[in-house]
Formats: C-alpha cells, structure tokens, sequence
C-alpha cells in the first residue's frame, strides 16, 4: 500500500509511543490509508479551507487531509497519549497542522478560524458524536460557520441522522433537525475491520451540507416541539403533545389546527416542515 508521506508507516508510530485503543474514549484507530484517504475526498475540495477534526487519535485521518491539500487542519483530541505522535505530523507540514489539547464538546474552535472557509471532517468517538453534530446543527447563529460536514458514525445513528417519515423506525428528533438545517446523506459504510480494534457495529460516512436559509423557526420551540411528539411516538399528536406546556386557552387540538395538521397522526408521520409549522403556531399563540 502506498505511502501518503515520508513518514513512518502510523502502525510504527503509535507503537513507538505505546498507545492503544482505549474504550472509555470511544476510539477505534484507522490504519488504512485508502479509507482514509477517501473519507478526506469524499469531503469535496479542501483546498481554500481549514478543516476542522475532532478526535484525530494518532492521526490517521490528519494526514489524508493534509495530503488531499487542505490549507490547515486544526486537530482537538483530549488525548494527551496521541500528542507525541501528532506533532510529528506537524513537524512534516509545516504550519499546516495544528494541535488543540481540548475537549471538543466544551471548546469553541472559531477562535482559531480567523473567518476562514472552514469544513469539519472527523472519524469521531461513538461516545459524544450525537452531542457534537447536536451543537453543530442546532447552533442559534445559521449560516453557521462551516460549509459541510463530512462524518462517521455507527450505522444506527447514521441512519437516524437522513431518516424521514419513510424510515418510520429510525425517524426521529435528531432526523427532524438535520433534516430542517442541513441536507444529509449516507456516502458509504465502513465495516469494523477497517478499525483497530474492530468496534461490534458498521460504522458510516454521513456528509451534511448546510441550508443557507432553512425555513424559519425558533430551533429551542422545535427541539420541544419533537421532544413530546417523539417522546410518546405511539401516542396520536392530540395526546402526545398534552406534555407541551401551553398557554392558557390554548389546547392541543387548537394548535394542531393552527399549524394544519391532522390529530390523529403519530409523530413518525409528520414531515419536516410539518414540524417547522407547529413550532411556529406554538410561538405565535404567545
């Protein structure tokens, strides 16, 4: 297999420095340099952007990014056992690579943007990716600061993430976000020898693009909006919806009919937009 760089092979490296795998950090450490190298393409042109990776690990991944020519990577892993190693990368791309020792669901990397085109692309840990691409899509401040967001997942969530009222088993909060915010897609699946160690699930690529102006709404009214419909998903919309707290004279049947809808139908029928009309008809009757 060819190498992307000069460097030592990253198997050699990450022995050289004794770091494994660890469970309670949610890694699983890519070797192979072809699925690296078409996760870092399969984000699109990288050149004119920063990109953005949460958990590089032992950079794997970085360095696909870095030899698909993108203009600087700023790498956030709270792994300090993974530093060593990265910062060989940064010696063999001068002023390309950047390293932050930080926890990414409590750090704010657009400090580091200076306005920049910036495009976020990572392998990230099972444990907290839901978390990120959360905050990610449901930021207050839209068109957000990157142009797309190229991802891995366990299969399971991946599918949660592009489900829509066709899917009705996997459609759910997180589908009706992504899908009012960003168009989403599954690129291709990754199997767990690909992965060292081997996780137990598929794993897949998932790239959402932005819309630049989705349909306006009060994302906090939606995210409760879904929260009780989906949180009784069995239930008709006339019942779930009873755990709203409405304003005084306003029932759920009368929201229901404010935003067009049919009572009778379960959470898992209702589209996005559909979605989008009862969280403006619940603001509207403040």
């Amino acid at each position: 297999m060819a190498q992307l760089d000069d460097l030592p092979p990253l198997r050699e490296m990450i022995e050289a420095e004794g770091i494994t795998a660890r469970k309670a950090l949610g890694q699983n450490f890519l070797f192979d340099l072809n699925l690296t190298g078409r996760i870092a393409r399969t984000a699109g042109p990288l050149s004119g952007f920063i990109v953005v990776e949460v958990g590089p690990g032992p950079g794997g991944l970085t360095r696909a990014l870095l030899a698909e020519g993108a203009d600087k990577v700023v790498a956030i892993e709270r792994d300090p056992r993974c530093l060593p190693v990265l910062r060989q990368i940064a010696e063999r791309y001068p002023g390309r690579l950047e390293i932050i020792e930080a926890d990414a669901t409590r750090y704010d990397v657009r400090q580091h943007l200076a306005g920049n085109p910036a495009k976020i692309v990572a392998n990230l840990p099972y444990n907290v990716g839901t978390e990120l691409l959360t905050s990610w899509i449901g930021s207050e401040d839209w068109p957000p600061w990157f142009a797309s967001l190229t991802l891995m997942f366990q299969r399971e969530v991946a599918e949660r993430i592009v489900a829509t009222p066709a899917q009705r088993k996997d459609y759910g909060r997180l589908g009706v976000l992504c899908g009012w915010r960003s168009e989403a897609r599954i690129m291709f699946n990754v199997p767990p020898s690909a992965f060292t160690p081997p996780p137990s699930v598929m794993s897949s690529i998932v790239q959402l693009t932005p819309r630049p102006r989705p349909l306006p709404c009060t994302i906090a009214t939606l995210e409760r909006v879904t929260a009780a419909a989906f949180g009784q998903r069995r239930k008709m919309l006339r019942q779930s919806l009873r755990s709203l707290a409405l304003p005084p004279g306003l029932d759920c049947q009368a929201l229901l009919e404010a935003a067009g809808i049919n009572g009778t139908l379960r959470a898992e029928e209702l589209a996005v937009e559909e979605y989008v009309r009862l969280a403006n008809a619940l603001d509207a009757s403040r």
